[in-house]
């Protein structure tokens, strides 16, 4: 089993693909890696060698990936959060950050609807 960038990539898959289960590998890098690395895209993970993992691994030391890149995120994040900058007050609110609208829809960030009681009339 393939296990790149501490990630155990699926064996039956090919290994463009295979890649793209790295955190912070999409597609378009995976396809870039694999011609630096001289590796055949349509080649199945468990048919890699020992040589063509290793010159995968030299390829994508450019590469910002797993734990390095979720901690410069979450940092990104936190820092936008303590400068009070309008993204970082809607992280910290839980809300959309990107400017889609609210009235309406934004049920999976908002969470599920809070019922509001009505008050009886006498």
């Amino acid at each position: 089993m393939a296990r790149i960038a501490g990630v155990d990539l699926p064996r039956e898959k090919r290994v463009e693909i295979g890649l793209t289960y790295i955190y912070g590998i999409g597609l378009a890098s995976s396809q870039k890696i694999l011609k630096e690395a001289g590796v055949n895209p349509d080649t199945r993970v468990k048919d890699l060698t020992e040589d063509q993992e290793q010159a995968i691994r030299k390829a994508m030391e450019g590469f910002t990936v797993e734990g390095d890149l979720r901690r410069e995120v979450a940092l990104n994040i936190k820092r936008l959060m303590e400068i009070g900058c309008y993204r970082g007050l809607r992280h910290r609110r839980n809300l959309p950050v990107r400017g889609q609208r609210t009235k309406t829809n934004a049920r999976t960030r908002k969470g599920p609807r809070k019922l509001v009681s009505k008050s009886k009339k006498k």
